[in-house]
């Protein structure tokens, strides 16, 4: 018989994870989940699979039958009795959630030391974090058995090999949320020491320098929002290799910071004319800015078509692969090994340049007159504004 959900899941649930639940115990298909969350069926099948095969984990496999207890049912008095006969689930309590989450970072600050493990013994609701054999001796923390099965769920902890005493380990996940997460806790703190407690401004610290405490600020040249390079970056293949080098890394970030420079001379431009005179000049952009447009406009024309459209939607305007393949009309996972293709000959462009304005000059008065779809978009979207039927390619 299939369940309805009867109350919304944590946030902290994955997406993968909440669509297996509602695949199994809301009955949902696996069409129309794909279709609710914008994607490929098979994207959601893969999901769905990966999540059976974790269930032999039993810190997963606990996860997943108590959220379905709690969350799911036939009728709400349903779900209600089933939750209150179970122990305590992952609902932090109410105005708890700060605490929830400093549990979290708490259990995995204490993992990231050397030789440290989660250990669980079959049928404990306690877990304990120490040192394998041969490490140094440190106190032992005890977690609670939810906090264990939520930190297994997010896949923030592993165990290569469950049995009567499980033994995880913090993975490359779970080392990146909690660079989150405590960068989020002193963000917060750092608000209110100074006085700030408008909850409004999540962007306030980015950019910003505290003169006083700091002798040497940091530059912030664009956005620090993680780009699908760096994503990519974390991917590895079957011989342990990173998918994508941090030669081919730096290749793109070079381009977004030359992409984006010229947006930003644009748009000081765009001001001054608004007040210039015949005599200011002030549609006259400086030599940084023309340098920058025309590094961008040579790299994407080097490209060429295909190769340029898929760099200047994930590089330059931070694109999704999935949403990048939707827009080009490209296959399922197609994406990732064009782009890869992409960032070897942009390396290649870049490797074959020299500091001197004047040869990146006499690269771009050769061009050829075709130029290539990102070419165009490029150029668009930095003399006249988005161009006309591309409304999704507005600069960012």
């Amino acid at each position: 018989m299939q369940k309805q959900p009867v109350s919304p899941l944590p946030n902290w649930v994955p997406e993968e994870a909440s669509r297996y639940l509602d695949h199994t115990e809301a009955g949902q298909s696996i069409r129309q989940l794909a279709r609710a969350a914008g994607c490929h069926p098979s994207t959601v099948l893969r999901q769905v699979r990966r999540i059976e095969t974790r269930r032999d984990d039993p810190l997963v496999d606990g996860a997943l039958q108590n959220l379905a207890a709690r969350h799911y049912g036939s009728t709400e008095a349903e779900a209600e009795a089933a939750a209150a006969a179970g122990r305590q689930l992952f609902d932090a309590p109410e105005g708890g959630a700060a605490t929830f989450e400093q549990e979290l970072c708490r259990v995995l600050r204490g993992l990231c030391h050397s030789g440290a493990v989660l250990a669980l013994a079959e049928g404990m609701d306690k877990a304990v974090v120490v040192r394998e054999a041969g490490a140094e001796a440190a106190q032992k923390t005890v977690v609670d058995r939810h906090i264990a099965e939520a930190l297994a769920l997010c896949d923030w902890i592993s165990c290569a090999c469950p049995g009567r005493l499980s033994r995880y380990h913090i993975t490359a996940s779970g080392r990146s949320a909690l660079s989150v997460m405590m960068a989020a806790a002193e963000n917060r703190a750092q608000i209110l020491a100074d006085g700030f407690g408008e909850a409004g401004q999540p962007f306030a610290a980015q950019g910003q320098h505290d003169k006083v405490n700091s002798k040497r600020p940091r530059r912030v040249r664009y956005g620090l929002a993680e780009s699908p390079l760096d994503t990519l970056a974390r991917l590895h293949d079957r011989d342990g290799k990173p998918f994508l080098t941090a030669d081919l890394v730096a290749a793109g970030e070079r381009l977004r910071e030359d992409f984006e420079l010229a947006q930003i001379g644009d748009h000081l431009a765009l001001g001054q004319n608004q007040f210039s005179t015949e005599h200011c000049g002030a549609s006259q952009m400086t030599n940084p800015v023309e340098a920058a447009k025309r590094r961008a406009a040579g790299a994407l024309n080097h490209l060429g078509a295909g190769l340029s459209d898929i760099a200047l939607r994930c590089c330059c305007h931070l694109l999704g692969l999935e949403a990048a393949e939707r827009q080009l009309g490209w296959s399922a996972r197609s994406g990732k090994v064009v782009l890869r293709i992409a960032l070897q000959q942009l390396k290649a462009h870049y490797d074959g340049l020299s500091g001197s304005d004047n040869l990146i000059a006499g690269l771009i008065a050769g061009l050829p007159r075709v130029r290539s779809p990102g070419f165009r978009l490029l150029l668009a979207a930095t003399e006249k504004g988005p161009a006309i039927g591309e409304p999704d390619l507005a600069p960012i």
